[in-house]
């Protein structure tokens, strides 16, 4: 299915993306322009809805956007942190088991991976269910290009967005679901970002968000605060569900190992 989006010059206009953007074995180079004049640059299949590069408030959000930092997160980082983090053994498998039944991918679903970062959950969701549309979205053109490698060694097609989550390119009601793996706790303006996730998700859809909480050890709590000073922010369980409501979501499902929370979000 070809891809929709919104126009950040005009939000009253769409931009037809075809569906052979998707295909990742294909390279993909060209342009979009709006009825308006508005063009954008799709580059080896990542469409940049983005002008520049946004300012960046915080050490994490600058690191995002090293090549070397999108090189090794999910091989050195991503797939052995939640063993780290929870204190037992948690492969990856088995977090793609928790994304998979808590998400529910059907066969023409629309689906967002937000703060996409090497589109982990995007591959997964796209393995479960072939038949379902998905779109990984990340402000790092490095982390989308390295994202592009890993799906196209999957033989994977899903669509790539550069973007940012604070302004999403995207009609209202666009997605079955929405899934997040801890880019929460790195977003400088988490209210913005949840909001446009509520904007964008369908009433009937779900939202899967992996995040960190505050530990409960006074030794972990003086590495988070010291690790917060680069921008890393963490709330325990009820001040993550208290913004979760703020921004237009009810809790679903919650499970918590260690400081890693998985919580399942649905529109109120």
């Amino acid at each position: 299915m070809s891809l929709e989006l919104k126009s950040p010059a005009n939000e009253r206009i769409g931009i037809h993306i075809p569906e052979e953007v998707s295909n990742l074995s294909l390279p993909f180079n060209g342009s979009f322009a709006t009825t308006d004049g508005d063009e954008y640059r799709v580059k080896n299949n990542i469409i940049d809805m983005m002008e520049k590069d946004p300012a960046f408030s915080t050490i994490a959000s600058s690191t995002n956007h090293w090549k070397l930092t999108a090189t090794i997160y999910e091989e050195l980082w991503r797939k052995r942190s939640l063993s780290l983090l929870t204190g037992e053994d948690f492969p990856i498998e088995k977090e793609h088991e928790l994304l998979i039944e808590w998400t529910e991918p059907k066969a023409g679903g629309v689906y967002l991976d937000l703060g996409a970062s090497t589109a982990l959950y995007a591959r997964a969701l796209k393995a479960a269910q072939p038949e379902a549309d998905i779109v990984a979205l990340d402000f790092s053109t490095q982390m989308l290009e390295e994202a592009r490698m890993k799906a196209e060694a999957d033989e994977t097609n899903i669509y790539l967005v550069r973007a940012d989550g604070r302004e999403m390119p995207f009609f209202s009601k666009t997605f079955d679901g929405i899934v997040m793996g801890g880019t929460l706790n790195e977003l400088s303006e988490p209210t913005r970002v949840l909001h446009e996730a509520n904007r964008v998700l369908k009433k009937d859809g779900s939202f899967f968000v992996m995040h960190l909480i505050k530990s409960d050890a006074w030794y972990g709590r003086l590495l988070q605060e010291s690790i917060g000073l680069g921008g890393i922010k963490f709330w325990t369980k009820g001040e993550s569900n208290d913004l979760f409501s703020q921004c237009g979501f009810q809790v679903d499902k919650q499970i918590t190992r260690g400081i890693v929370c998985f919580t399942r979000l649905l529109p109120k």
